[in-house]
């Protein structure tokens, strides 16, 4: 019986198949891409200052590093060897989810209504600004590396 191999097992399958050579050349672009992300997304988040925390909880994580420990789980991701993540959270900056994507209508313990809070995002427009130049700079690290490997 053969066994039809679809999903997460074919993407690890080729993933397996990627040599070490060409992912060690890929961590200087993944390294360089994600803090221009960051750098960009603390730009946008400025707009919503209040006390700076969130601007200053905007952290790269790099491939082979474990997120920060109050970014979305935190502490206990680590990036693949192929990965990078932009995240934001800290002790005193737990709120980067409501700021991204606003609130709906909230209320005090008494019952009167506070507001709404609308979204003021900053790491989605960061990754769109940088998207294009991200996917060209891995491009030209996969590309080189592979030159290399095929002239050895």
């Amino acid at each position: 019986m053969t066994k039809l191999v679809t999903g997460s097992e074919a993407l690890a399958k080729r993933l397996a198949g990627i040599p070490d050579e060409m992912l060690i050349a890929l961590r200087p672009a993944l390294t360089r891409s994600v803090a221009d992300i960051a750098a960009d997304a603390r730009a946008l988040a400025e707009g919503s200052r209040r006390s700076g925390a969130l601007v200053e909880s905007i952290a790269e994580t790099a491939p082979g590093e474990t997120t920060p420990a109050f970014a979305s789980g935190g502490g206990t991701r680590t990036a693949g060897p192929n990965e990078a993540f932009v995240t934001a959270g800290s002790p005193e900056a737990r709120h980067g989810h409501l700021v991204e994507f606003g609130t709906g209508e909230r209320f005090h313990t008494d019952g009167t209504p506070t507001g709404t809070m609308p979204a003021a995002p900053f790491l989605l427009p960061a990754w769109r600004l940088n998207r294009a130049r991200v996917e060209r700079r891995i491009k030209r690290a996969i590309s080189a590396a592979a030159k290399k490997a095929v002239a050895e």
